[in-house]
């Protein structure tokens, strides 16, 4: 290639604000405008909205096609520029400079009523809006609209600097009265609320898709974590309602993010969507993988028995063939995070046993402590039981390990660990442990564990067995009739344990 010929997108150079506030690429805008109908782009009263504007990609995307598609209802270019810039498209800034950048983008021009920009406009703002604005305060010292913490936002500190105190989601928005066709775009996914932990964050993102909602256009497309098809912290009502709203026509799935958003880590991946307001129906999942479709799927998004998302179309016939069983499910063994009240930061244990001390599992430690501690489930401490890490790995269940310990009578756990149990003997657990070390096991732990956390959730999946018994994959495959081609997706999906 002639380097003097090369002429890259700037907005394929742009560096990301945040992991989560990330900058799409022009290449990904574009996929998800093509999940939209064609007459869209040729329809001179359709209508746009980008409510969390970054760079100005979409507007920028769906300006070029309106650009060739009314071209024949209005020739002149200038009149046609003018028209799809006044009364098709509408953005709103996240923050001051985004808002800039997205105006340089659409208009060519920081200010819309300058002598660069495209079309003239009287002001300088334009169709893409900001205010800075403030959060507003409960009793609690929470904002009553995204719920981060005054202590993080309220104080004087953040003077001249963003309050993230987005105006779509903060009963600001200037466009609440009109009606749009097609509402679009990459929202902020989290905000850092972190006052003891530093990086303690909270997920926004479904904040926004709920708000687009309300504003009932026929078309809603956005690109956002996947972490949702689980649920997990502030998002289980919304993934209820996500799964069953039956106007969600396609998701398109990236379970790694940076197939999508180069050097950009998301746990759990990233997914877009297409919601239509006139559709009811099954949803269309199209899994991808290093940009290519790996598996294509028409389904409902709720499966019976199940009240998270299983992602993966592969494991369909797979759950199917166990649900039919109805047996218990695993989850039920499982305790819920801090079995015995005792947080990972816990550090008041002894190296050493002595008289009348109770072994603590904790941290990368085992210690004592004595047992006139006042600790929760006391009855646990002198039962056998098994414990597993609360966070497993990196997330990824293809290579992570639920690695399970035997805790023998007379111990306890951290916040660190889940109990697991308790059971009758030492010999129960050891049966149990091999079921856990199964690929099987984890398989189906894989249905639902996008992240690290690993809470008793996680093992919805997974069937209670006879646990008078030591259990094997060839085992289980065999019980549950699996194909051969099933038990190969199972060993392809899943690591043995080292």
């Amino acid at each position: 290639m002639n380097a003097q010929k090369y002429n890259p997108d700037v907005l394929t150079c742009l560096a990301n604000l945040s992991n989560d506030e990330v900058f799409t690429p022009p290449d990904v805008a574009n996929k998800m405008l093509d999940t939209l109908p064609n007459e869209l782009w040729s329809n001179p009263e359709t209508k746009f909205l980008d409510p969390f504007c970054k760079s100005g990609v979409f507007l920028r995307e769906i300006a070029k096609r309106l650009l060739k598609g009314l071209e024949s209802q209005i020739p002149d270019l200038q009149e046609r520029i003018d028209h799809i810039m006044h009364h098709q498209l509408y953005g709103i800034g996240i923050t001051e400079l985004t808002a800039y950048l997205s105006r340089r983008s659409l208009y060519c021009s920081t200010r819309a009523d300058g002598k660069h920009s495209v079309t003239e406009f009287p002001d300088e703002s334009g169709n893409i809006y900001f205010e800075e604005i403030s959060h507003t305060w409960d009793k609690a010292g929470k904002c009553t609209y995204c719920g981060v913490n005054k202590k993080a936002f309220g104080d004087e500190k953040r003077e001249g600097l963003s309050q993230h105190a987005y105006a779509f989601i903060h009963d600001k928005n200037p466009y609440e009265n009109m009606n749009f066709n097609v509402i679009i775009g990459n929202p902020p996914y989290q905000l850092n609320v972190g006052v003891d932990k530093k990086n303690f964050a909270i997920p926004i993102y479904h904040k926004f898709i709920q708000q687009a909602k309300k504003l009932n256009p026929r078309y809603l497309c956005m690109i956002v974590p996947s972490r949702w098809f689980a649920g997990g912290r502030g998002l289980n009502d919304f993934r209820d309602e996500m799964l069953n709203d039956k106007r969600l026509k396609e998701i398109h799935d990236y379970p790694n993010a940076s197939d999508i958003f180069s050097g950009v880590e998301v746990k759990g991946g990233i997914n877009y969507f297409l919601w239509d307001r006139d559709y009811n129906g099954d949803c269309l999942i199209k899994t991808y993988e290093k940009g290519e479709i790996i598996s294509e799927m028409t389904r409902p998004l709720k499966e019976e028995g199940a009240d998270t998302f299983i992602r993966d179309n592969q494991a369909i016939s797979i759950y199917h063939k166990i649900s039919n069983f109805k047996e218990k499910s695993f989850s039920e063994f499982a305790s819920v995070q801090t079995p015995f009240g005792l947080l990972s930061s816990f550090k008041a244990y002894k190296k050493e046993p002595f008289d009348n001390a109770i072994k603590v599992y904790g941290n990368n430690y085992v210690g004592y402590i004595s047992n006139n501690l006042d600790i929760k489930n006391k009855h646990w401490v002198d039962a056998h039981k098994i414990i597993v890490p609360k966070a497993v790995g990196s997330g990824n269940m293809q290579v992570d390990w639920v690695k399970p310990i035997y805790a023998e009578p007379n111990s306890c756990c951290t916040q660190t660990y889940l109990v697991i149990g308790p059971f009758a003997n030492k010999e129960r657990c050891e049966n149990v442990i091999s079921y856990i070390k199964t690929r099987f096991f984890r398989f189906l732990v894989l249905l639902i564990k996008n992240t690290q956390d690993g809470m008793k959730g996680v093992y919805q999946f997974v069937p209670i067995q006879d646990f008078t018994k030591e259990w094997t994959d060839e085992e289980l495959y065999k019980k549950y009739g699996l194909t051969k081609e099933e038990i190969a997706y199972i060993e392809k999906m899943v690591r043995p344990m080292e």
